[in-house]
């Protein structure tokens, strides 16, 4: 099969297409040929050394596709299903192995790349929004990266609950994206000549006492801003490091910033059980189906130009979701 494999740590260049033995599927896994695999920050994170990685390896932890054969004592999936994935190491290939009781079945009316671009950002989306700090009715929030994959479906998702969405953006067409995700204002931080000061002032120009939660994926960059954003006994959500990570801070600062909370979540504690992961992409995809949640996907390439995706994404030069485009057959 062709995948794409990083031999070495480095930048995007260290991928290269190969061909590789098809995986098996073990028991209680599937082998499912993949239509679309999804390009996410955590691969760039591992393809350049700031995760723990072995190499060489197969980037890649999501996508969709159609399953093509069961392992031993596999129950609730078919030859055939359609499914998606958010957690199977090795998805920019022509075939993955995944295990059963992680798959999403994908129901009729979506479509695989939607499926794709559904699954490990919108099951980040649903949990920021649903558990790290659970939007409600009068909360206002500030989103950053609010024209990305998660910022996008983050900011649907908590205007859906009744909450009133800032976001920031780098540009003006970001900007109309993020609007039209729902959100009240987006704010240029790509403008400002010192975030840490004049961002937060923006943001109190327009929720004078402060925000009740930021959802932060961009990290060293924002954190401090972030902080100086929030009200008193608000919650700032740090689940990315999209600029790298956050050094250690004092922690008497959330005492003198109004008796803050941080966070630092990750996906995985929050889909622990298959019945939480269900309960997520369930509703997910009901609300996809019924059109009350849109999955923009903002750039489509091929399997052997992941490079390039690695490289747009790190650039900040996409909106939405990245896809690699596999099996377009299967699509």
């Amino acid at each position: 099969m062709r995948a794409i494999q990083a031999a070495r740590p480095g930048g995007p260049d260290v991928l290269e297409v190969v061909d590789l033995p098809a995986p098996v599927p073990g028991p209680g896994e599937v082998l499912v040929d993949v239509a679309v695999a999804g390009v996410n920050f955590i691969d760039t994170y591992r393809r350049g050394g700031v995760y723990p990685q072995s190499f060489p390896h197969v980037p890649g932890v999501e996508g969709a596709g159609v399953v093509r054969a069961l392992g031993d004592d596999v129950a609730g999936v078919a030859v055939g299903d359609r499914v998606a994935w958010f957690d199977a190491p090795g998805s920019y290939a022509e075939q993955v192995v995944v295990p059963a009781d992680r798959t999403l079945a994908v129901p009729d009316g979506i479509d695989l790349p939607t499926a794709a671009a559904l699954a490990l950002q919108g099951l980040t989306a649903h949990y920021l929004v649903d558990s790290s700090f659970p939007v409600g009715p009068g909360h206002d929030v500030l989103v950053h990266a609010g024209a990305g994959g998660v910022g996008l479906l983050l900011t649907q998702l908590a205007v859906a609950r009744g909450g009133r969405v800032v976001s920031t953006v780098s540009s003006d067409a970001k900007a109309a994206l993020a609007r039209d995700a729902g959100a009240a204002e987006a704010l240029r931080y790509d403008l400002l000549d010192d975030l840490t000061t004049e961002l937060p002032s923006l943001v109190r120009d327009l929720v004078p006492e402060g925000v009740a939660a930021v959802y932060d994926g961009v990290g060293r960059t924002t954190f401090d801003a972030s902080l100086a954003c929030l009200a008193v006994r608000g919650t700032l959500v740090l689940f990315g490091g999209s600029s790298g990570q956050v050094p250690p801070f004092d922690l008497q600062r959330l005492n003198t910033g109004g008796s803050l909370f941080v966070t630092r979540p990750t996906l995985a504690h929050h889909v622990r059980t298959r019945g939480e992961l269900l309960e997520r992409s369930d509703e997910l995809f009901r609300l996809a189906r019924i059109g009350a949640l849109r999955a923009r996907i903002g750039l489509t390439v091929p399997l052997e130009d992941a490079a390039s995706a690695h490289a747009a994404l790190e650039g900040r030069r996409t909106t939405g979701k990245v896809l690699l485009e596999v099996r377009p057959d299967l699509a």
